[in-house]
């Protein structure tokens, strides 16, 4: 991933409220649209980052229940 993507997305909702980045994921989930797919890459990378190990266990574990639905 370009690191300049990376920039562009953190640039654009390094100001947002809680309510408006929920609101970037949803839209950007129920649209479907492929293009959406490296911001929200870029917004998990912040999130994970910022995990603590059990944060991580617990996302592992949801995205794992998740995949064998």
């Amino acid at each position: 991933m370009n690191l300049n993507l990376r920039k562009a997305v953190i640039h654009n909702v390094a100001n947002d409220t809680q309510e408006q980045l929920e609101n970037t994921i949803v839209d950007a989930i129920q649209s479907g649209e492929e293009k959406m797919l490296p911001g929200l890459g870029v917004l998990f990378e912040i999130i994970w980052n910022n995990a603590s190990e059990d944060e991580k266990k617990e996302m592992l574990s949801t995205l794992e229940n998740g995949l064998k639905q």
